[in-house]
């Protein structure tokens, strides 16, 4: 089992960067999962127990200059490994303007991921800032534990508003209550409730427009005959949405969010070469 990489463009190692720091707002340990096309950040809460889980999926080729790997077996040519992105997110922020960021899976004393990042300097030789960062090597008989989340048959798909402007709302609303409900309907309308003893706020949002697969035939069997203008909501734990809105640092092209009524929220994040999906389940 072996893997080296390296990224030597620098806004490649600055986007690389970003989606680690998202991760890390994201998860405390995940699953990062290669393959010789593409890399996986997995984070599998059992989404039973209330848990959110997430897949970010990003093609090697956009970020690295050289990327080289053997798997565990020639027919299962994949590495799962276990991590606290938090500690690769540390390492890339020494990296800010590297000449150079080399990646290889070592085993000293323990598995670990080297990071080292060659710095430019005054004389001739570079100095280079090495970090080991621990990892897990998952046995082979886990990795169905780790398949990509299957997406729901949802009731509503609708394009989110500005993340910006969707954040400052939440975290407003997260001072008046620990629970939010999102409502959205096939006519671009979607609305972010927060309802307590006290209080009562609704933000409404309009025209945000609904992904051609929403009324599709097929697809979207439970949106065939309905009312456009019904509203089909989810109540979720407003800190697991403020966290998914405060780390993003992807910048998406494209957000939007699939609701299954009263079942789970998932959300989805394009922006070119990486998509991240985040799913949050309903509170009971």
């Amino acid at each position: 089992m072996r893997f080296r990489a390296k990224i030597v463009d620098l806004a490649c190692l600055n986007h690389f960067s970003r989606i680690i720091n998202t991760i890390a707002k994201l998860a405390r340990t995940c699953i990062l999962r290669l393959t010789v096309c593409k890399l996986y950040f997995i984070l599998s809460d059992k989404v039973a127990n209330g848990g959110a889980s997430m897949w970010c999926e990003l093609c090697q080729g956009n970020f690295f200059d050289e990327f080289q790997m053997e798997g565990v077996a020639a027919e299962h040519n994949e590495i799962y490994l276990e991590l606290a992105p938090e500690n690769l997110s540390r390492a890339l922020k020494t990296a800010q303007n590297a000449k150079a960021v080399k990646m290889k899976l070592t085993n000293k004393h323990c598995p670990c991921l080297r990071v080292a990042v060659e710095l430019p300097s005054l004389s001739s030789s570079s100095r280079i800032v090495t970090h080991d960062i621990p990892v897990g090597v998952i046995p082979r008989r886990m990795w169905n534990d780790f398949r990509e989340p299957s997406v729901p048959d949802f009731d509503v798909s609708i394009y989110l508003p500005a993340l910006k402007t969707m954040k400052s709302v939440v975290e407003r609303m997260k001072n008046l209550g620990n629970f939010i409900v999102i409502e959205a309907n096939l006519s671009g309308e979607m609305n972010l409730k927060i309802e307590t003893d006290l209080v009562s706020v609704t933000t409404h949002f309009k025209d945000l427009g609904n992904p051609p697969w929403a009324t599709e035939d097929g697809c979207q069997s439970s949106a065939r005959g309905r009312d456009l203008e019904s509203m089909v909501e989810v109540c979720i734990d407003i800190k697991k949405l403020q966290q998914l809105l405060a780390g993003q640092q992807v910048n998406p092209t494209k957000a939007l969010c699939n609701i299954v009524r009263k079942r789970i929220v998932h959300f989805i994040l394009l922006h070119e070469e990486v998509s991240l999906q985040y799913f949050i389940p309903a509170i009971a």
